[in-house]
């Protein structure tokens, strides 16, 4: 059962063991294709996960509620042969955040209900997150608030999922997606912090919950690692040293590091050997496939002069509808013009599924499909995958070539 390979994170953490589970956040159907076919390549279980304002009983910003969500990464999985019983679903941030406009008792009460839909839903993975203030509360609460919040959602997940799910408690600042500003550094968090979540969740769970709380994996705390819109902070293992060692103060759970998403594989390589064993990815995924789009569309471009390039338009659907850009990408408009394609937080990656964007890269694909791509365009375009197209060990047709840009991130998390 894969509740069992989750909770056995720990053991192999302290024999010795190098493995880590790589959590794929993201909604698009080709991340999700190629994050199953690298499952499938290596032989191992795949953790896709999705974020309570992506995906909940209300529909979020995909319209799918977590039993469309299960559905849908279903039937890519039945599209491409991969075995259902291999995928591990995952709520991240699964708390009160949506909703934190409204007073605490009808957010919490809201966040009980799509806790249970997630574990009605089947997804395993649960991690509770009430760590946002809701109205007239201030913006971050205090542990034993947290900790009493995260007991009942995760009541509200037992009365549903019978003993199955497993949970992830605490949580990182910034908040999910990436920081909004240029990171001059990040702090990791301090051990008395990550002691005094575990206690105080401890106690709670114990008292109310004591079966749970012996399914409780992982902590999210910060290891010093976080993109923005134009750099990266790389995780420096000598700046967490204090951190890696509470580890030992933590019987039974791993540390989980959001936003790990372009970090070198040497930084994640020791990240996984520091005990950070859940290892969260999202935009670098959706960027990875946007840049091998771009450089489809470039040859395509080139190759019929024609063409409409497929950036002019995403520009003009993104300025039609900025709502999902526009408050997060600074500067003047022509700063704003170069983080809306290329952007680190790749805030692209919300325009994809609106229908002109999806009829540009259909046009895209058809138009290429049986052409043969000129290797030396490959080589300008996208040269990361040139050897292997040269090599004859990469064919050079267009979807390959997309799922590989997204396989080549997935790959990187294997580096020992």
């Amino acid at each position: 059962m894969t509740s069992d390979f989750l909770t056995s994170l720990r053991t192999r953490h302290d024999k010795g063991g190098t493995d880590a589970l790589v959590s794929v956040c993201s909604a698009h159907p080709m991340v999700i294709e190629a994050a199953l076919l690298h499952g499938a390549a290596r032989q191992q279980l795949v953790l896709i996960e999705a974020t309570c304002n992506q995906v909940n009983q209300e529909g979020g910003y995909t319209g799918m509620t977590p039993a469309d969500f299960r559905d849908y990464v279903f039937a890519i999985a039945d599209r491409v042969g991969f075995d259902r019983a291999q995928i591990i679903l995952g709520g991240d941030h699964l708390g009160p955040n949506p909703w934190k406009s409204l007073p605490a008792d009808e957010a919490m009460q809201k966040a009980s209900d799509m806790i249970a839909a997630f574990a009605a839903a089947g997804f395993v993975k649960l991690h509770l997150d009430a760590s946002m203030g809701c109205k007239g509360e201030p913006a971050h609460l205090s542990d034993s608030v947290v900790a009493e919040r995260a007991v009942t959602l995760a009541r509200r997940a037992e009365s549903v999922a019978a003993g199955q799910a497993v949970y992830v408690i605490g949580t990182e600042i910034p908040t999910p997606g990436g920081a909004t500003e240029a990171l001059d550094h990040v702090v990791p968090t301090t051990p008395d912090a990550v002691r005094d979540t575990y206690q105080v969740h401890e106690q709670a769970f114990r008292a109310a919950l004591p079966d749970a709380w012996s399914r409780v994996i992982g902590i999210v705390v910060q290891p010093g690692v976080e993109f923005g819109h134009e750099d990266v902070a790389v995780y420096a293992p000598q700046a967490a040293r204090a951190l890696v060692a509470t580890l030992g103060d933590l019987p039974g759970l791993v540390f989980e590091a959001h936003s790990t998403d372009y970090q070198p594989g040497e930084a994640l390589a020791q990240l996984r050997r520091d005990g950070f064993r859940i290892l969260k990815v999202g935009p670098e995924l959706s960027f990875a496939l946007r840049e091998a789009l771009y450089g489809l569309d470039a040859i395509r471009c080139f190759l019929d002069p024609e063409a409409v390039p497929l950036i002019a338009v995403m520009e003009q659907v993104m300025l039609q509808s900025p709502g999902n850009w526009q408050s997060h990408y600074p500067g003047d408009a022509h700063t704003q013009r170069i983080l809306r394609h290329f952007s680190y937080s790749d805030r692209i990656r919300y325009y994809w599924p609106a229908s002109e964007a999806e009829k540009a890269v259909t046009a895209l694909m058809q138009s290429l499909d049986g052409v043969a791509l000129p290797e030396t365009m490959i080589s300008q375009y996208l040269p990361r995958l040139f050897e292997r197209v040269k090599s004859g060990a990469l064919a050079a047709d267009p979807k390959t070539l997309l799922l590989q840009s997204v396989r080549d991130v997935l790959d990187r998390y294997e580096t020992l």
